[in-house]
């Protein structure tokens, strides 16, 4: 049986019917879709937003803080990459149809581009003809100028130095003008391309094979071997600078002293070494010094390093209750025992969070704590004395945030107003407590951890100069665990001493809110011609660009 034209006309009719309510359900579907991951990127981003205030006000710092930021940045990158998908995705729904309204998320407003970047006119021609009338009569009114970011793939160049040589008609000698300083002997890289080699190695964690991988990807022959070679070159170039600052930092008097883990290949294989670091930082107590931090790197972890990095030190350290520092304690050591200072921090993170623990090693934050307090029902089981004692310690750490940055009188008087009778409450509470626990409860080990090393611990409400944490040392080694990620090991004894050199003079750098990068180039290019005796103007608290040096001059 043949179809009528009418009856063919109403199939085409009811498909158009049914392509447009599929058109539009598929652009409901999509604005939809989009609407929803609109709502995640921007509950991802207020997430991220709260957490950070939190931590600056708060002051917490712990390496699980770190990770969870981490996390939620990369927890935005992702909600928002999705959100412009399905953005894009609900236009072009919404194009096939009349009714639907493109879904447009809200963004926030672009900030001008900055005044120093160099300006690119692209001129569009205008129409040599009216595209109404045809009339080539056509005065310019004015013109829109849209600007667009764009990078340039990094350039590369080769300086030329001429030497002229002229001859005295008169006596016939030949002068010529000296060759041209390098930074490195028979070197032939310039200041800031060496300075780009270390940072990114001992800055960005990035070792110098793929840094070589990349520059021929770039048309740059660099071998391996070349790199190495200059690296070495501006280690011995840098050496005085280092002298300098560790002299700075072992006249100290506080230093903040920590231990990491570092892989050194040996033989096949590789021995977990240890990279140390003092960390000289006054500004808590008020103190004019500029800070500075000072590594160090060893195969292992015996007590003959710390003994040996602070032979003539005998002023405070504040560290954790490694075994390894008791000698640096003993009352006939010479020059004279080092005052031991205890982290609070360290000491925090013993109380178990999860009671009966679920490992010896769950360990917690107060934030946790009064957020898991918060679910209710729902709550992750605490154990009350360790919630009672972290509320203690904070009530300590409340008083800490407000005498930070007073002199040393200003916050002995205060801890001794404020923080005495808190620390004997807690003290008297503890010991209390501790005796009507087992010696294998996990809340006792922690309180043990405490009561063994009480003047050590309490030592803040003597010494105005005292910090509670010791998390200046903390921050400075945190670049290093996550360097482990990406270089996985030191090559050598003399490897792992080498990124404890640079590290110094990087984390030193950073300490004094100075662009290591920037600073290196200049010092390099700089140090050879330098008097012994004006060295001190070249590290980090002292240094002034050239450029700067020279406007001032002019």
């Amino acid at each position: 049986m043949t179809a009528s034209p009418d009856d063919i006309a109403a199939l085409k009719t009811a498909l158009a019917a049914a392509e447009r309510r599929a058109d539009l359900a598929e652009a409901e579907a999509a604005r939809g879709k989009a609407t929803a991951s609109n709502a995640e990127a921007l509950i991802a981003h207020l997430t991220l937003t709260i957490e950070k205030l939190r931590r600056e006000l708060y002051g917490s710092r712990s390496k699980r803080k770190a990770r969870l930021l981490d996390q939620l940045e990369m927890q935005l990158e992702d909600a928002q990459a999705a959100a412009t998908e399905d953005e894009l995705a609900a236009e072009e729904a919404a194009a096939k149809t009349t009714t639907v309204k493109a879904f447009t998320r809200k963004r926030p407003s672009k900030k001008p581009f900055p005044e120093h970047l160099p300006r690119e006119r692209v001129v569009i021609p205008a129409p040599t003809s009216c595209p109404c009338c045809g009339s080539g009569r056509l005065s310019k009114l004015g013109e829109d100028v849209t600007e667009t970011l764009e990078v340039i793939p990094r350039q590369w160049k080769v300086i030329q130095a001429v030497r002229e040589k002229v001859s005295c008609r008169e006596c016939e000698k030949i002068s010529q003008p000296p060759a041209p300083f390098h930074p490195t002997s028979r070197g032939f890289l310039g200041p800031n391309l060496l300075a780009m080699v270390l940072f990114e190695k001992f800055g960005q964690h990035q070792p110098l094979n793929r840094q070589s991988d990349q520059y021929a990807r770039e048309g740059i022959d660099l071998s391996l071997s070349t790199l190495a070679d200059q690296v070495g070159a501006c280690v011995h170039a840098l050496r005085p600078l280092h002298g300098l600052i560790e002299a700075h930092v072992l006249a100290a008097a506080r230093l903040h002293g920590d231990d990491t883990t570092v892989p050194i290949l040996a033989k096949g294989k590789t021995v977990t070494g240890r990279a140390w670091v003092y960390v000289r930082d006054d500004r808590p107590f008020g103190g004019q010094a500029p800070p500075a931090a000072l590594f160090y790197a060893s195969r292992d972890r015996s007590a003959e390093h710390p003994e040996r990095h602070l032979v003539g030190y005998g002023e405070i350290l504040q560290a954790d209750a490694y075994a390894g520092y008791g000698r640096l304690y003993d009352a006939d050591r010479s020059p004279g025992p080092v005052m031991e200072a205890l982290c609070w921090a360290h000491s925090r993170r013993k109380f178990p969070r999860v009671w009966p623990p679920a490992s010896p090693r769950t360990c917690f934050e107060l934030a946790d704590i009064a957020k898991s307090a918060r679910r209710g029902k729902n709550a992750v089981p605490i154990s009350p004395l360790a919630l009672e004692a972290v509320k203690r310690i904070d009530a300590l750490f409340d008083i800490e945030r407000e005498v930070s940055g007073r002199s040393p009188d200003e916050r002995l008087a205060a801890r001794r107003e404020r923080s005495m009778p808190l620390l004997v409450d807690l003290e008297d509470w503890m010991r209390t407590e501790r005796a009507r626990l087992s010696r294998h409860a996990p809340v006792a080990k922690a309180m043990d951890y405490m009561l063994k090393r009480w003047d050590s611990f309490a030592r803040f409400t003597t010494d105005g100069r005292i910090c509670l944490t010791n998390n200046a040392a903390e921050r400075a080694i945190r670049g290093l665990a996550l360097g482990r990620r990406s270089w996985l090991f030191a090559g050598s004894d003399r490897g792992a001493d080498r990124t404890a050199f640079m590290l110094t003079l990087i984390a030193t750098a950073k300490l004094n809110d100075i662009d290591p990068q920037a600073w290196l180039a200049d010092v390099l290019a700089r140090i050879a011609d330098m008097p012994q005796t004006h060295l001190g103007e070249l590290l980090p608290w002292n240094w002034r660009p050239r450029q700067e040096i020279m406007a001032s001059a002019a």
